[in-house]
This record gives structure tokens, C-alpha cells and sequence, in this order.
């Protein structure tokens, strides 16, 4: 199923020069500096139970396509948050992923699984309703060996680190099981802090009082509240992070003084904000992360633009990250101001910014890139983590931010198996962009010979500090 050349050009000559720079990329380890994997599933080490649980249920890429067109998440074994029954015969819920394949034709989900079905698990014929259940046993046939289990999946994958995704209120139980379990692979965390930063984020104010009570800190008071998410990035630092990740709605910033800063936080708490408040409140607290992160080392991640929960009933059966967050336009040059005039010129702190917002690329992002010290590109993202997706990311912000101003890939996923899959469109699309260079006469060979493997390893390591 995996031509060997997909995805590079079709002209011959710059498919040539493509080949010979993945050569050299092909087999580099996989730095993974931002996504949603599980890290029980590394603490534990325990065996995936079954095909679905795998590939189906934790993967919103897969069922919400599947949802568009009439099929319910209960009967793809998506637990719902009152407990009422959805399908628990995880072979049924195979079949309609096999029944409905065609739904993901052309699709990037469709790469990344196809991908992990042939390299992972040997599978050579295509998923149908015909081979649902060939294709059923085979995996299940793999997931009952111990090479299957996480562990000895991540060192397959060549995977050198991994970083998850966890709130301020996690007590990170599985990643220090991860650290005093003596095994070598490196799993880290990231430092999430919505729910304890978002006035709108449900449970704000008990999220708060929790925060307090994990720290010691009275965050009934602003200065309180400010000195317990110091402490809980010190503490996420422990368990190797190094990163923070910040997915507001808008980019918007502010810098105001203290004293308004704590009577909207006390405002907040009492849940008497409104919405152009708590969005000011947001835009406070991503400069506030950003002193902190002068102050700590930690590289800032702002992934704004999606109204997330836009479906309210898919919302309150089954809650977040459901396949329900939409793309929207956002604004970047004024939204930022506040914060780059605080800290956008300095040279220890690394803020990474991404979009879902493409018209956004050449116009906002690739200038503030190429201007100001403290900013980074992050990859096509979420949307445009696809093939067409990161050509025009290529296409758009390099004449003005350069290669070296953008971070290379993240993979940003959940499931686990499609990590190794989505590097190498990766770096399949970035070789056959520096081809199209090289043949054209914009870029030295042995220059893209270089510029290959930064994309592909030496920019994520650097950016995230792994």
C-alpha cells in the first residue's frame, strides 16, 4: 500500500534530489515536543486490549469524520460522561471504521493509519467491510505479543522523546512511575494551564481553590494564585518538562497593572466577568506565563484559534476534545503588542506560536517571526497537519521568517501509533519542498542536505530544549 515515493514531486528531477535528501532523514530518531498521548500507557506498560481501543476510540481525527455522516459516537465505544451504555464489542466498532473507509479517502487520517496498519503491524491488504475481520485478528494477534506493548513500541518507533500534555492539577502519578520504573525511554511532561486560567473553562473557580491546595498557596488572593502556578511549573519541571502550552481562543495579550489585574481576578473567581473580561483575563495570564517563563526556562506555546466545544449536545454528553473544535479567524500583529512589548526582544525566552488561521502566515506570523527575538513558527497544525497543509506553511512564511525562525514538526496526537506516520510526511513534504529549491537554483544541494535533517530533528531539539 506505501509506494515508496509517495508524496514527493513527480517531476523526475526533483523527485530524484527528494530521495536522495529523505535518505538521509529517513531514519533520524523522532523528537516528539508536543502531544496528547496517554502517559499511563508507558507507566503501565500493559498491552493495548484491542484494534478499537487503538485506533478508533481515542482518536477524534477518526470519529469525527465518521460522525459527519450520521454514525454516533456511542457506537464507536466513546464513553459518555453519565455513564449510559455505548458499544462495547470492540470488533462491531472495527467493522464501521472498515465499513465506512471510503469516507477518508484523500484524507491525511487515512495516511497516517494505512501507514501504522503496514509498518507496525504488517498489514498489506486493504481495510474494508470484506477485511475487517483479517485485518482484526492480525492486530489483535500483534497486541497480544510483548513487542507490542508501549514500551517496546516507542522504542520501535526510534522515538528519542516524547512529551505529553497535563494540567496544573495533575499530581503526574504516571510519569513518576515513569522516572522510578528504571526504563530508559524518555517521556516527559507539559505544563496546561486552561483550566486554571480561564475564567470560562468549567469548574474555574473550584480548579483555582484545588490549585491552592495542592501548593499551600491562599489563591484566593492574586499574588497567592500567581505564586502557586510557580510552584506547579516548578514541579512539572521536575518531571522533565519543558515546555508550557497555552490553547486560548484568540491570541489576544495584556499588560496591566497589578492592581487591575487582581480585582478582575477576583472578579473571576466570583464568576462575575463577562465575556470581553474574561478574554482580557486570558490575555493577561499569557503575559504573566510569559514573565514566568523568562523567570523558569520554560519554552511558551500559544495555540490559539479554535472555538473549541462548538457542539454543544456532543459537549455535554461526552465533554472535551470530541472532534467538536472548529477553526477561526485570528488576529496576531495588535493581540500580541501588549506581550512583545514586555518581552518580545528578549533572547532567553522562546515563544512558539501557531495557527489555524492560514491567511494569517505571510501577512502576521512570518514578519513578527522574522522580527522579534523571542518568537518561534510552530509547524502546520491540528487542520493543516497534512500534506497540502504544510507545503503552503513552507510556501508562505519562508521567504520572510526563513527555515530557521519555525521549529520543525510536532505531531500533536493522541494516537499513539500514527507518531512514527505523521514525521515522515513530515519529512517527506519538507525534502520535496527543499528539492523544488535545489532544482530551481535557490538553495545549494548541500545546503538542503543540512537544512533536511534541522527540519526533520535539530530545530524541534533546540526550540522545545530536549
Amino acid at each position: 500500500m506505501l509506494h515508496p515515493d509517495r508524496l514527493f514531486p513527480s517531476d523526475p528531477i526533483q523527485r530524484g534530489i527528494a530521495r536522495s535528501l529523505y535518505s538521509e532523514v529517513r531514519d533520524l530518531p523522532i523528537i516528539s515536543p508536543h502531544g496528547h498521548t496517554d502517559p499511563a500507557w508507558f507507566a503501565k506498560n500493559e498491552p493495548f486490549p484491542d484494534p478499537a481501543s487503538l485506533f478508533v476510540k481515542p482518536d477524534h481525527y477518526a470519529f469525527r469524520m465518521l460522525y459527519s455522516q450520521g454514525i454516533s459516537i456511542e457506537s464507536l465505544g466513546v464513553r459518555r460522561l453519565d455513564g449510559s451504555p455505548v458499544e462495547t464489542d470492540s470488533r462491531k466498532i472495527w467493522r464501521i471504521l472498515a465499513s465506512n473507509w471510503h469516507l477518508f479517502r484523500g484524507t491525511p487520517t487515512r495516511m497516517w493509519l494505512e501507514h501504522a496498519f503496514e509498518t507496525v503491524f504488517g498489514v498489506t491488504e486493504r481495510l474494508s467491510a470484506e477485511s475487517a475481520d483479517r485485518i482484526y485478528d492480525q492486530i489483535q494477534d500483534c497486541l497480544n505479543r510483548p513487542e507490542f506493548r508501549p514500551r517496546a513500541l516507542f522504542e520501535r518507533f526510534n522515538i528519542e522523546v516524547l512529551c505529553t500534555t497535563e494540567s496544573p492539577l495533575d499530581t503526574l502519578e504516571h510519569h513518576r512511575a515513569i522516572r522510578d520504573s528504571g526504563w530508559t525511554g524518555r517521556v516527559v511532561t507539559a505544563f496546561r494551564p486552561d483550566p486554571v486560567v480561564d475564567p470560562e473553562f468549567e469548574g474555574f473557580a473550584a480548579n483555582v481553590e484545588a490549585l491552592g491546595g495542592l501548593t499551600g498557596e491562599n489563591t484566593a488572593t492574586w499574588t497567592g494564585y500567581l505564586a502557586a502556578l510557580a510552584k506547579r511549573r516548578a514541579y512539572f519541571k521536575e518531571f522533565g518538562a519543558t515546555s508550557t502550552d497555552h490553547g486560548h481562543p484568540t491570541a489576544t495579550t495584556a499588560d496591566l497593572p497589578q492592581d487591575e489585574a487582581a480585582r478582575l481576578f477576583d472578579k473571576a473567581l466570583k464568576g462575575n466577568v463577562t465575556p470581553a473580561e474574561a478574554e482580557l483575563f486570558r490575555g493577561q495570564m499569557l503575559t504573566e506565563m510569559a514573565r514566568m517563563s523568562l523567570e523558569d526556562g520554560l519554552v511558551m506555546q500559544i495555540h490559539p484559534g479554535s472555538f473549541r466545544n462548538h457542539n454543544p449536545q456532543v459537549f455535554e454528553r461526552f465533554g472535551r476534545d470530541k472532534g467538536a473544535d472548529i477553526p477561526s479567524q485570528t488576529e496576531y500583529v495588535r493581540a500580541l503588542k501588549p506581550l512583545l512589548d514586555r518581552f518580545g526582544n528578549e533572547r532567553d525566552l522562546t515563544i512558539i506560536l501557531f495557527t489555524l488561521d492560514e491567511t494569517t502566515y505571510s501577512r502576521e506570523l512570518a514578519p513578527l517571526a522574522g522580527h522579534y527575538p523571542a518568537l518561534r513558527l510552530g509547524p502546520a497544525w491540528w487542520f493543516h497537519d497534512s500534506p497540502e497543509g504544510m507545503r503552503r506553511f513552507r510556501e508562505m512564511v519562508t521567504e520572510t521568517a526563513g527555515f530557521y525562525n519555525t521549529v520543525g514538526f510536532n505531531d500533536d496526537t493522541r494516537a499513539f501509533c500514527s507518531i512514527p506516520a505523521r514525521h515522515d510526511v513530515a519529512r517527506r513534504i519538507d525534502c520535496a519542498f527543499l528539492a523544488r529549491l535545489v532544482a530551481e537554483h535557490r538553495l545549494p544541494e548541500d545546503e538542503a542536505h543540512e537544512l533536511a535533517k534541522d527540519l526533520a530533528y535539530n530545530l524541534a531539539k533546540k526550540a522545545y530544549k530536549l
